[in-house]
């Protein structure tokens, strides 16, 4: 038990800090190098990039045998929320999967040229995307309901499926960092002491103008001339097709479990193409094995991840990061920045929002009480930077998801991945700017 009279501000870093942290520059060095050698840092080798990280990280848990480094990887790895995040990746590509082969996906892409037109198409893409993510308060599960349908988009409309696919992510992280039932905000809240509505009041300030910029940014990019192919022809049975995508939707808008909502997707998207013909029952269980497949690099990317960060994580490299970032705060401006960047880096060091908000949340409380920062900002600061960088990082579970269901290297989302960017660097200028007045003393 923690002792009542204890400061996060007072803890002091391991040795190694600084060593602690290396593998992250690491990766994102062999991102680069890997990258130049393949044609592109975008045609990096990401499973490879991942595995020469593992391998490094194990040399920065200085002083313990071999096996005992082994063991911490592995319990990183095999975390329990690392392990639910992959049985939403086997439910997701199995559904992906049926969902294609039931002709959902065609049936989607086909409804929506009927209703947008096609300059309209990134806008639209993006702004179904916030709503979604708004309602729902999840961006994993705004990543399946869009993405697939986004992607199938890019052949008729000429529109690269990077493009197409950045904008349903970004609208993704748009409800993710404001919905009053996500579980950023609820975090951010409660360890800041604040209401959801005082919070949403300062954060909707910031990042409205974000989603805007970025709104005029995909109607810029649409406003060429339209190029529309292999549209076919609107039948009534397509309104049958969509239905599992539209169950995901109004499942998870009801509050349901992201794993109950993929798992009767799947049941309702089998069941529809057996009534429809599409396929028979060895042919979905075959679609299904296809789609967990596909999601089989996904995983292992994603588990060597989470024993890359248990290694920076149990060798001092966030406790190094606090203690180095907190030591020098001398104003209310300077405090905001330090909150802004412990839960940045932190975010960078475990690839999850929610713990990161989660393990700065006590300290960067205790620096907002200190420096007079307004608890309502403080909050808005931690889940606006969270859901920025998490936005950001191609080892992040949204950027692994929706570059499985997209078929695509997670770097080819992010040049196009405007809504993160901007979210940051507007909030940096209202930092820098005091704004808006209201909450900044």
């Amino acid at each position: 038990m923690v002792s009542p009279t204890y400061s996060p501000l007072r803890r002091k870093p391991r040795r190694h800090g600084a060593l602690a942290l290396s593998p992250l520059p690491v990766m994102a060095a062999l991102f680069v190098v890997l990258g130049l050698l393949c044609g592109g840092i975008s045609q990096a080798p990401v499973l490879i990039v991942f595995v020469l990280t593992a391998c490094y990280s194990l040399f920065t848990l200085r002083g313990l045998p071999l096996e005992t480094r082994l063991d911490c990887f592995a319990r990183g790895a095999g975390s329990p929320s690392l392990l639910l995040m992959v049985w939403i990746f086997i439910l997701a590509g199995a559904f992906a999967a049926t969902a294609k082969a039931t002709g959902a996906a065609d049936a989607a892409v086909c409804l929506t040229l009927a209703v947008l037109p096609p300059k309209m198409l990134l806008a639209g893409i993006f702004t179904a995307s916030c709503i979604v993510s708004f309602s729902v308060g999840t961006s994993i599960g705004t990543i399946v309901a869009i993405v697939p349908v986004a992607a199938g988009l890019a052949a008729p409309s000429g529109i690269p499926v990077a493009t197409l696919t950045a904008a349903a992510v970004g609208g993704a992280f748009f409800g993710d960092n404001l919905s009053f039932i996500s579980d950023t905000t609820i975090v951010a809240t409660r360890t800041q002491g604040c209401l959801l509505s005082d919070k949403f009041r300062a954060n909707v300030r910031i990042v409205l103008p974000a989603a805007i910029f970025t709104l005029a940014i995909y109607l810029f990019m649409g406003r060429g001339p339209a190029v529309l192919t292999d549209i076919p022809d609107i039948e009534a049975t397509m309104f049958v097709k969509v239905i599992p995508y539209l169950l995901v939707v109004m499942l998870a808008m009801a509050g349901m479990n992201v794993l109950a909502v993929l798992l009767l997707a799947n049941v309702a998207t089998g069941l529809i193409g057996l009534l429809t013909g599409a396929f028979d029952g060895a042919t979905w269980m075959s679609e299904a094995t296809q789609g967990i497949g596909d999601m089989g690099e996904l995983i292992i990317v994603s588990m060597l991840a989470g024993g890359i960060l248990e290694t920076v994580r149990l060798s001092g490299g966030i406790t190094y990061l606090i203690h180095r970032l907190t030591r020098r705060v001398r104003t209310t401006r300077g405090a905001e920045l330090t909150i802004a960047a412990l839960v940045s880096l932190t975010n960078l060091c475990t690839a999850n929002n929610t713990v990161a908000i989660l393990s700065v949340g006590r300290i960067s409380n205790d620096i907002a009480e200190r420096y007079g920062v307004d608890k309502r900002r403080s909050a808005s600061i931690l889940d606006t930077f969270s859901c920025a960088v998490q936005g950001l990082i191609p080892y992040g579970a949204q950027l692994l998801m929706a570059a499985g269901l997209a078929g695509l290297n997670p770097v080819e989302i992010i040049p196009t991945l405007y809504y993160p960017m901007l979210t940051a660097a507007v909030a940096l200028t209202a930092i820098v700017l005091r704004l808006p007045r209201k909450y900044s003393r």
